[in-house]
């Protein structure tokens, strides 16, 4: 590949930048009319405005995406995640052009996009699920029945689609009934189907997942496994490898059922298998992301792997360039995502970044999406950027990211720093003693 276009923006698109320079291809950006003046943009060999700001103008018009890639001559189209990199029809549409899609198959997406026939298939690849609906469930009356004999709490999910957008929690049948129309027809504006399901909510859980990577000759390896169990709504805010509470032979079964799970589907690139895990350490699949994650770098820390280059290299069609047994982990490393928001009422706070200064002597990897001077628009997602320590012991990344954050200047947007300082000073996290209701119930910042 000599030019590969990037569908996407912010950090991602410049993490892929950088490891595309060091390889010696070109790279084509694209661009809304609200991030003309963005890093990534300037970064770009070659960037081309696609429109208005609302993503269904710019960042989701697939024929002007196409048409660029197409007049640029561009070898391979890499999507970043979010917008268009589950999108089955999009990488269909690039393969039929001739380009190489970085990432899995159109159909590997589309089997592992619909949560209910991914499920149905790990089912039969002898990968544990957590109880739940065999199918969508049609009516109310459907789902508070199956609700009813798999017990409450239970979670009520979109089928097409994961995230904290696509699932609410249901303590009882009141709940439930408040829930479902509003989930359907979030999962319908969201996802494009109002297809809903019915899973039992596993109590005091951990959310582990496993890093995969198959290539086009059927070599399947895990790159270990990353805790993401520090979430908000559903939705990640710190995550860390390894898990502070696995052990060694529980982590051993995950990775190769994650294993199993992505030979059942004859996995090709980069793809996350997420598992929920319970007090005594028994895991269930929950989903497989069919692209690229957030918080992929952590990974990158302990393994000392280029996992853009990686997917790179599979998209061309190389063998994976390490086996399994080839494939160390080394050291502890945690990702925060320091995003633009209130950190007591976490709602976004777009606007101008008077100042972004961080002590450049802290050991912290910064895969940014904006500098000072940078406007964090309203349109899409506020993540500033994601601070990524790496140490010898779990304390000294604590301890570094605590430092950091203490010295860290950001002005003229509010930021969830202090939220990350007051994690970090906090017994339960110090100790590894949390679950994915932690934040929700030590209420950090809201004072």
């Amino acid at each position: 590949m000599k030019k590969i276009l990037i569908a996407n923006r912010g950090e991602i698109a410049l993490r892929i930048i950088k490891t595309c320079k060091n390889m010696g291809i070109e790279t084509v950006a694209v661009y809304s009319d609200a991030d003309k003046e963005m890093p990534f943009v300037t970064e770009a060999d070659f960037a081309f405005r696609i429109g208005e700001p609302p993503v269904n103008k710019s960042y989701l018009n697939t024929e002007l995406i196409l048409d660029i890639a197409k007049r640029e001559q561009v070898d391979g189209i890499h999507p970043g995640y979010g917008f268009l990199s589950e999108n089955a029809s999009f990488a269909r549409k690039v393969k039929e052009e001739g380009i190489q899609f970085i990432g899995p198959s159109p159909e590997t997406i589309e089997l592992m996009g619909d949560k209910i026939v991914s499920r149905t298939t790990m089912q039969k690849a002898g990968v544990p699920v957590v109880p739940g609906s065999e199918a969508g469930v049609t009516t109310l009356e459907e789902a508070c029945q199956l609700a009813s004999t798999i017990g409450y709490p239970v979670m009520l999910k979109a089928s097409g689609g994961g995230g904290g957008i696509g699932m609410v929690r249901c303590e009882n049948e009141q709940a439930l009934v408040k829930s479902y129309d509003s989930t359907k027809s979030r999962a319908k504006a969201y996802f494009g189907s109002d297809e809903v399901f019915v899973e039992k909510y596993i109590d005091n859980a951990r959310h582990v997942e496993v890093q995969v990577f198959g290539d086009n000759f059927g070599n399947i390896v895990h790159l270990y496994e990353r805790d993401c169990s520090v979430q908000r709504r559903n939705q990640k805010v710190i995550e860390e490898t390894p898990t502070p509470f696995l052990s060694n032979e529980a982590k051993e079964k995950m990775y190769e059922v994650a294993k199993q799970a992505a030979k059942a589907v004859s996995y090709k690139n980069a793809g996350t298998i997420e598992f929920i895990v319970d007090e005594d350490e028994n895991f269930y699949f929950l989903e497989m992301n069919t692209r690229l994650q957030v918080e992929h770098p952590i990974t990158e820390m302990i393994t000392g792997l280029d996992l853009v280059k990686w997917q790179i290299l599979v998209a061309r069609e190389e063998k994976l360039p390490l086996m399994q047994e080839e494939i160390g982990q080394n050291g502890f490393s945690m990702e925060f995502r320091l995003y633009a928001e209130d950190p007591v009422t976490f709602l976004p706070s777009p606007g101008k970044i008077d100042t972004f200064v961080w002590n450049e002597d802290s050991p912290v990897r910064m895969d940014i999406g904006y500098i000072g001077g940078s406007t964090v628009s309203p349109f899409y997602d506020p993540m500033i950027s994601k601070c990524i320590f790496f140490g010898n012991t779990r304390m000294e990344v604590i301890q570094s990211a605590l430092r950091f954050f203490e010295e860290l200047t950001i002005t003229g947007i509010k930021t969830n720093a202090p939220l990350f300082k007051e994690i970090l000073q906090e017994e339960d996290f110090l100790n590894g003693n949390y679950t994915t209701a932690y934040l929700a119930e030590k209420k950090l910042v809201k004072k």
